[in-house]
């Protein structure tokens, strides 16, 4: 295969997407990505691994051994036994057999390294993958351009890594949004959060993103990579493998990242754990959440959720796991801001009054690819009277960021660095000390608690900044969801009790 040139027209990796994309032919976006991300990733660790290979090959004189695993365990580096090396994949790629030999080489390296065990993708010698697409494929990815030191390699093929992992979220549509946040968003987050130092916890973690992006946030502030520790949780397991070999990509320690098939709410795989920052995008308005399992949780501080949708769930779990001067910041349905049903509306209510909510923003439409539902930030703090900034206990700051954003397809907008740092430079002026804040009208507001209280706990920005608030305070779709939502929990319960009075009545005849 002819060797790919970089031109100045188009970046290397839009180039490899275009030319892996054409050798999908006939194979879902869905299944075609472990295939892709797969061997992405296998040739990452094998780089990696043939640097650290070179180096003691120099230092055998000195007793050092290239062929010890022990050697790779100690500089963090996986080690890649002969069959699986890239160069002999590479050399295999026009066998007929090309399929057999990459999931062997998959098994290979998660035998000789326990931390990826079960993670990667044995999808190689499907019938419907062609062994000529494969070894034009594996020719394609030997064409990463890459420097001579480990962290070259992981720059250029993590960068090629997350754009293909957008790339096919955007390719699957509604189903692919489920393990992937729209990057803007994710910045957005981590810049108003600034996680320099701590626990960075996302108990629905994705692919992974929330804490790529915390590290990126680190080293471009000349922090220290080593002040933060990453904790997550995911209940879907093939997502689960694509954040393990996301951060595996990046150099990420990921053995605090877990997945069991419960999910958070019924099997917290981290209840002890008090993080320093919480980074999330929870699915929205989910009905099927085990809440009836979880009536009297001791996570319900400030009220019981409603069976039918977890939203007010998911905070309360946040602010469960937030230490004492921890902080959040979470993606959630609009609808959160104003719903009263089952009790919504004491529960957020209780968060105000808490003094809880630092922050509010209303995010643009067509944000996110699984789903039209409008969206709204939620910033919270455990300790918003601390020292690091000035005391808002008080107030709230409102930001309705509606009218931000590009579209860069037909269904798809995304916030630019200029609408990230107006919305984040707003934040900041806001909460820190001698910071230089100043009402826009129609942009953002500061609101004292007794304004809230005044508008019955309604945390929708438009009521606060000036914007008519109309389409603000009712969309069609989410209103929908969530009354299909109850009206399922309904029919539950009272399935549940049809079943009780049968098994009564039996109990009588006999």
């Amino acid at each position: 295969m002819a060797k790919q040139k970089v031109t100045n027209e188009e970046p290397l990796e839009k180039q490899l997407w275009k030319a892996a994309d054409k050798l999908r032919k006939n194979i879902d976006a869905a299944e075609y990505k472990h295939i892709v991300l797969g061997l992405i990733f296998l040739k990452y660790i094998s780089d990696a691994f043939e640097v650290q290979y070179a180096k003691l090959q120099d230092e055998v004189k000195k007793g050092a051994d290239p062929e010890d695993r022990d050697e790779y365990k100690a500089d963090n580096v996986f080690f890649v036994p002969p069959s699986a090396r890239w160069n002999f994949l590479k050399n295999s790629a026009k066998q007929s057999t090309i399929g057999k030999i990459v999931d062997d080489a998959m098994d290979a390296i998660e035998r000789e390294n326990s931390s990826l065990k079960g993670v990667l993708p044995k999808v190689f010698a499907r019938q419907n993958l062609d062994p000529t697409s494969l070894g034009e494929l594996i020719d394609l990815i030997s064409n990463i351009a890459l420097g001579t030191v480990k962290a070259r390699s992981a720059d250029v093929l993590g960068h090629v890594f997350e754009y293909f992992l957008g790339e096919f979220a955007l390719a699957e549509g509604k189903k692919g949004g489920q393990f992937y946040t729209p990057r803007s968003v994710v910045e957005l987050l981590v810049e108003m959060l600034e996680p320099y130092k701590g626990r960075v916890f996302d108990p629905c973690c994705g692919s992974g993103g929330m804490f790529v992006q915390s590290e990126k946030f680190v080293e471009d502030h000349q922090g220290r990579i080593n002040d933060i520790s990453i904790y997550g949780q995911e209940s879907n397991q093939t997502t689960w493998r694509l954040a393990k070999m996301n951060l595996a990509i990046r150099g990420i320690d990921s053995s605090q990242v877990k997945w069991n098939s419960e999910g958070s709410f019924l099997n917290d795989a981290h209840k002890d754990l008090k993080a320093d920052y919480i980074i999330a995008n929870p699915p929205f308005n989910v009905s099927d959440w085990g809440g009836e399992l979880l009536r009297n949780d001791g996570r319900w501080q400030y009220g019981t959720p409603p069976v039918g949708n977890a939203n007010f769930g998911w905070l309360q779990h946040f602010i469960y796991h937030l230490a004492p001067s921890g902080q959040a910041g979470v993606v959630l349905a609009k609808g959160a801001l104003t719903s009263k049903t089952g009790g919504e509306g004491e529960i957020r209510k209780a968060l105000v009054e808490a003094g809880l909510i630092d922050c509010i923003v209303n995010l643009p439409a067509k944000l996110f690819l699984n789903t039209q539902i409008p969206a709204a930030l939620w910033f919270m703090s455990r300790n918003r009277k601390n020292g690091k900034f000035r005391d808002r206990s008080k107030e709230i700051l409102f930001i309705d960021a509606r009218n931000l954003g590009h579209l860069i397809n037909r269904r798809t907008r995304e916030l630019s660095q200029e609408d990230i740092k107006q919305i984040t430079d707003t934040y900041d002026n806001w909460r820190n000390k001698g910071g230089k804040y100043s009402h826009v009208p129609g942009f953002c507001a500061a609101a004292p608690i007794e304004k809230v209280a005044s508008l019955d706990y309604v945390l929708t920005p438009g009521r606060y900044v000036g914007l008519p608030d109309e389409e603000d305070d009712f969309n069609f779709a989410e209103r929908f969801t969530a009354l299909k939502a109850e009206l399922e929990s309904q029919l539950k319960e009272e399935a549940k009790l049809n079943k009780q009075i049968e098994d009564n009545l039996k109990k009588i005849k006999l």
